[in-house]
């Protein structure tokens, strides 16, 4: 699979999360086998743009390529502009936020808001796609399926985005409306992958290997995208991979080896925040790395205690090495998949 020059090892993608893929996360994700992921939102609001944090979003020193930046903003001369301040920056693929929910971000007619204006959304589009053509730099784009259930225009915007020059198109499947409730729908999906040419992904609720297979034969899409379900298991996009190619399943990763990739990304997260920052926002990643344990809700209290890097990882070492003892393999959990998929 290719976006413009770049080809990718596999069809599998990891969703552009605010707060949670950064650097560290996207670089361990590929590395255990996802095979694109994308930076987290950068607001194009030029008064922001030397922010510690979009200075630490746009740290991309030692990211394999091809390196994707989101951009999210609603005037289109400051979006284009955006785009280039982001090239400049090491930018190799630059992604438009039209499917963020948040009202932070709705409030102010950004990401998934744009879609009730079309006329703006296209304009968008366009100047950012002219901006970032004479730099061979292409344009993917995010969205949802509508604003609400009665304004889903998902095809006709995806329509739009083509013919501008969109390079891949991106479809959660919810609403902005549902936010993150609900289940997400593929029909929507579907009918954008009928009416396109280029490249669609399917997005929302993709959370096992068999159910990115039944996404994928239900919409048509090109590639899946994953999202909440990685978050504490960063080798799911590769588990996910290998079943699509192979149609078997990896076995459930070393409790071990699970420990070395937390601790590996931990040593990262402080190096790219600092101590301070760093230690306190890696306690969510640690989380989610035992959100699913007994053990767990124990662990993560004893965490927000610690407020040194060496602490923290030690506090990490010595619950895994306990935890190895009685699970040599990290427990294996996929959710069945809805009726409507797998018949």
């Amino acid at each position: 699979m290719h976006i413009g020059p770049f080809e990718l090892p596999n069809a599998v993608f990891l969703a552009p999360m605010a707060g949670v893929t950064d650097r560290p996360f996207r670089q361990l994700c590929k590395r255990l086998g996802t095979g694109y992921a994308v930076g987290e939102m950068v607001t194009a609001k030029p008064e922001l743009r030397h922010s510690r944090k979009t200075a630490t979003r746009l740290n991309h020193v030692g990211e394999s390529a091809p390196i994707a930046v989101q951009i999210a903003g609603t005037d289109p001369a400051q979006m284009a502009e955006a785009a280039r301040f982001n090239i400049d920056h090491g930018a190799q693929i630059i992604d438009i936020n039209m499917g963020c929910p948040a009202k932070k971000v709705c409030n102010v007619w950004a990401g998934s808001a744009l879609m009730q204006n079309e006329p703006l959304a296209l304009s968008i589009i366009d100047a950012v796609v002219r901006a970032c053509a004479p730099h061979n730099v292409p344009v993917t784009l995010k969205m949802r399926t509508g604003w609400c259930a009665s304004e889903r225009n998902a095809e006709r915007l995806a329509r739009g985005a083509e013919a501008a020059g969109i390079a891949l198109v991106t479809v959660h499947g919810r609403t902005r409306e549902q936010g993150y409730k609900g289940e997400a729908e593929y029909r929507t999906i579907a009918a954008v992958k009928a009416a396109l040419r280029i490249p669609v992904v399917a997005n929302g609720d993709i959370d096992s290997p068999a159910k990115a297979q039944a996404v994928l034969a239900a919409t048509g899409a090109d590639a899946v995208m994953i999202g909440r379900a990685a978050l504490g298991r960063p080798w799911l996009g590769g588990d996910i991979a290998h079943y699509l190619e192979h149609g078997t399943l990896r076995p459930a990763p070393l409790t071990t080896d699970v420990a070395s990739w937390l601790i590996a990304q931990l040593h990262e997260h402080h190096a790219l925040y600092g101590e301070f920052i760093g230690v306190r926002s890696a306690r969510k990643h640690i989380g989610w790395s035992v959100a699913e344990l007994a053990e767990g809700p124990v662990f993560r209290a004893q965490m927000n205690t610690l407020t040194t890097p060496d602490a923290q990882i030690a506090a990490v070492s010595d619950f895994f090495s306990a935890l190895a003892q009685h699970h040599p393999r990290w427990p294996a959990r996929f959710p069945p998949v809805p009726e409507e998929l797998a018949a």
